[in-house]
């Protein structure tokens, strides 16, 4: 599934009857620049807290030295260490490409493969195609929005096929619910 999955574009056709959808993970620029963040901000403060605790200036800027340990210099170490915890978490993320993976729609096989990585342990679902009633597009605005394409499942919860983050432009999950929908020769529900 691997070689197959590399070879091929993002919701392109491999035949006539396999179609791949590649779905992108956490590797965003955003995720990238919070990591980075994070990770400055989190040794400066820690080399802040270490000067006001050794009473030596171990930062180029400014004069933290001269700050009291108790109690700014301890929870300038405390913010230090948490802010570099989180930058360990956004790195993992960013290294194991949380949430990235492949929908694979096989009619020879009769089956839909979802592939997800995850954080501990990967998601592999397998659903028979038969199963599957409709594509659904859900598109809600407002402060939360919410823009995916999802499966409606004989007998169980709508299934999101879409990847998770900023929302799509709607033309964009138009065209990418159509082809699922085409693909399977089903109805398309939603806007």
């Amino acid at each position: 599934m691997s070689t197959e999955s590399n070879l091929s574009q993002s919701g392109k056709e491999l035949s006539g009857l396999v179609l791949e959808q590649e779905i992108k993970g956490s590797r965003k620029v955003s995720n990238y620049l919070v990591a980075s963040m994070l990770s400055i901000g989190g040794v400066g403060f820690l080399l802040a807290s270490l000067s006001s605790y050794f009473g030596r200036d171990f930062l180029p800027l400014g004069n933290p030295s001269t700050l009291i340990f108790v109690p700014q210099g301890l929870v300038m170490g405390i913010y230090g260490v948490v802010a570099f915890l989180l930058a360990l978490y956004f790195w993992r993320i960013i290294s194991i490409d949380y949430g990235s993976g492949v929908n694979r729609f096989d009619k020879n096989k009769g089956v839909l493969s979802l592939y997800r990585r995850g954080l501990l342990k990967n998601i592999e679902i397998e659903i028979p195609i038969n199963e599957i009633k409709a594509v659904k597009l859900e598109v809600r605005e407002g402060f939360n929005p919410r823009r995916r394409v999802s499966l409606r499942i004989k007998g169980r919860k709508d299934l999101p096929i879409s990847r998770v983050g900023s929302p799509k432009p709607l033309l964009d999950l138009e065209n990418e619910g159509a082809e699922v929908a085409r693909f399977l020769e089903i109805n398309l529900e939603g806007i």
